[in-house]
């Protein structure tokens, strides 16, 4: 069996590996001209965990990021509505991980290019069109230039080429572009004194506004972190057009930023002061798309953010994406035709990322802050006045069975 993987990003990568691991040979094609150590910082659950560390990625993964030990959740005031511990010291077998998604990235990248080599991963190839027939499926590339630079024929070929997927766009020509819901995320990154246990996570407000800072690797210091900020504000409604996608990653510029920042207090961390300290930090519209009806179309299917993009709430894009690399492979090594085994990872894979893709519409397991915010806006004296634990419970757990990482959904599959 021969797999093309369009795209070189998490999900591709990741790909790439679980299909090695299972004997089956693969080739990567990219469109940028190399793959970098791009974006911020993301968390990367115990599910998704799980996976690399039956890779081999464990030691790697240790070396890059944070073991994250603590989440809060607080309103815009840094009042807390709920806390609890993460991965390993909550009584996970594996971590959760606080990490730069380009050093992600990076330790994925140099695992397949060990393993599979150099000339299994095209740079600088952007997919053009492909045809299926009987016998396979037959890819073709250009360069930013529009210049052919080769054609792929394999048995199979899956787009992980991200939420601006030509695959994808392909399938579903009359799709349109992604769903802007009037949100604007800015991200940085900044080494800065540790805070708290130096392996917490602190996220205060919700979908409107709001602010989430954590640390995601060792600093210049042991007292020291890089730590990761992102703010997230409604700047329209909706219905205004989507920024271009090249501005998707666009600096962003105090002025805009500012004003929003100024909402918030927490007590844990000065983040107004991290925030101004930051030379440089980019800005992203929060987008996803509506689920499709099916990712698979004869030997061709989708993954990731190119089957199922969604907003970046309760820690699940890229953990997603590396479920969906091990349920592909698994369902080619063990399926009799290819296209069979494209029909069962979608039907595995597909309700329960849509279902993702809804509830973190409404804000996930973060959705707990907005609820508390809708009935206290102005704060509160004591939370279970506002909100009992119970119901807080229910909002936070019932997000991590839906999403398949409550501990013991995790721990029984490990």
């Amino acid at each position: 069996m021969k797999v093309i993987i369009v795209g070189g990003g998490i999900g591709g990568l990741t790909t790439a590996l679980m299909l090695h691991a299972r004997g089956i040979d693969c080739e990567i094609y990219e469109q940028s001209d190399a793959i970098r150590e791009l974006g911020v910082g993301i968390n990367t659950l115990p599910h998704a965990i799980k996976e690399l560390a039956e890779l081999g990625l464990l030691d790697r993964l240790d070396a890059a990021g944070i073991r994250t030990y603590e989440l809060f959740y607080t309103n815009r005031f840094g009042q807390e509505i709920w806390r609890e511990l993460r991965g390993t010291d909550a009584g996970y077998e594996v971590p959760q991980f606080s990490i730069h998604r380009g050093r992600l990235q990076a330790v994925i990248y140099q695992a397949v290019r060990a393993r599979l080599g150099e000339s299994r991963i095209h740079t600088s190839h952007r997919l053009g069109h492909f045809r299926e027939d009987e016998g396979g499926v037959s890819a073709y590339f250009f360069d930013r230039h529009g210049s052919h630079r080769a054609s792929a024929r394999g048995d199979v070929l899956i787009g992980a080429d991200g939420i601006h997927s030509t695959v994808r766009e392909t399938l579903y020509p009359h799709e349109g572009p992604a769903r802007w819901n009037g949100a604007m995320l800015w991200r940085g990154a900044l080494d800065w004194p540790a805070f708290l246990t130096g392996r917490s996570m602190v996220i205060a407000g919700g979908m409107a506004a709001k602010l989430v800072v954590y640390p995601i690797a060792a600093g210049a210091q042991p007292d020291r972190r890089l730590t990761n900020w992102a703010v997230v504000a409604r700047i329209g409604d909706g219905s205004t057009p989507l920024p271009n996608k090249e501005d998707w990653s666009r600096k962003g510029r105090f002025e805009e930023l500012m004003p929003h920042v100024q909402r918030f207090r927490i007590p844990y961390v000065n983040a107004q002061a991290l925030i101004e300290a930051t030379p440089e930090f980019w800005e992203y519209p929060m987008c996803d798309r509506d689920p499709l009806p099916r990712w698979s179309h004869g030997r061709v299917t989708l993954l990731g953010d190119a089957a199922h993009p969604m907003y970046p709430v309760g820690s699940n894009g890229a953990s997603q994406a590396i479920l969906d690399a091990r349920c592909l492979a698994d369902r080619l090594c063990s399926a009799e035709h290819v296209v069979h085994a494209l029909w069962m990872y979608e039907q595995e894979r597909q309700p329960m990322t849509a279902q993702i893709v809804r509830m973190n519409r409404k804000g996930g397991p973060e959705g707990v802050i907005d609820a508390v915010e809708e009935r206290a806006p102005d704060g509160f004296t004591r939370i279970d006045d506002v909100l009992s634990f119970a119901e807080r419970e229910a909002i936070v757990r019932g997000y991590a069975s839906t999403s398949g990482f409550a501990r013991d959904q995790v721990n029984k599959a490990a």
